[in-house]
């Protein structure tokens, strides 16, 4: 039979002492303590029979992936559609909020924020994430599958899970650095899928931690 749960984790603290939102700029890989963070997460699972694991493409989620390996004893494989979305405000050092406004080139970006018109639109993030949930979920024996992802991709499936609009106020999302969010397979739903579970294992970290990177 197919994979049991599938977690979706995301990666931990990114070595970033500029304060850049680095969006699917390269060289952005974990800090000392993203390290401790996603050793955690792995850690969090010990005892689950996790049979395979899969990663974004970029550096921070490719090295949050590590610890699962070793522990697990799997190869990381990269899946593009894990990836974290475009958006217009990379390379930046200010988030979306109230500081746009002292920036008027950013104007038009903020227009449509149900779209948004930043970035890669939400349904298109819940699509590729779902079917990259169902291709692993299936693609597996039996067990449970990882896949390290980023914030938003992650919040964005859980809110077309749980049926609530896509758009949101990034500032509030619910998942935070190394946490885990677990589903099963649930025939006859919207999504294919049921949100069963949410920790945070690096919880004790977390307000040691910088997190900012992506809109």
């Amino acid at each position: 039979m197919p994979a049991s749960l599938v977690h979706l984790v995301r990666h931990g603290e990114v070595d970033n002492p500029d304060h850049i939102l680095y969006g699917r700029l390269p060289g952005y890989g974990l800090s000392e303590l993203g390290t401790r963070m996603a050793e955690r997460a792995a850690a969090a699972l010990a005892g689950h029979p996790v049979r395979a694991l899969y990663a974004s493409p970029l550096q921070r989620t490719q090295e949050s992936a590590r610890p699962w390996a070793r522990r697990f004893e799997l190869e990381v494989r990269t899946d593009e559609r894990l990836i974290e979305p475009y958006n217009r405000f990379e390379g930046g050092t200010f988030e979306l909020g109230p500081k746009v406004l002292a920036h008027p080139r950013t104007w038009p970006w903020v227009v449509n924020p149900f779209r948004p018109s930043w970035g890669e639109p939400f349904a298109q993030v819940a699509s590729r994430m779902l079917a990259a949930m169902g291709d692993a979920w299936s693609a597996t024996e039996s067990g449970e599958v990882v896949l390290v992802s980023h914030q938003m991709p992650i919040w964005t499936v859980h809110r077309a899970v749980t049926g609530r609009p896509l758009y949101h106020d990034p500032r509030k999302r619910r998942c935070s650095l190394s946490s885990i969010t677990t589903f099963e397979r649930r025939e006859g739903t919207p999504t294919g899928f049921a949100e069963v579970g949410y920790q945070d294992p690096a919880a004790d970290l977390l307000a040691a931690s910088v997190d900012l990177g992506a809109v």
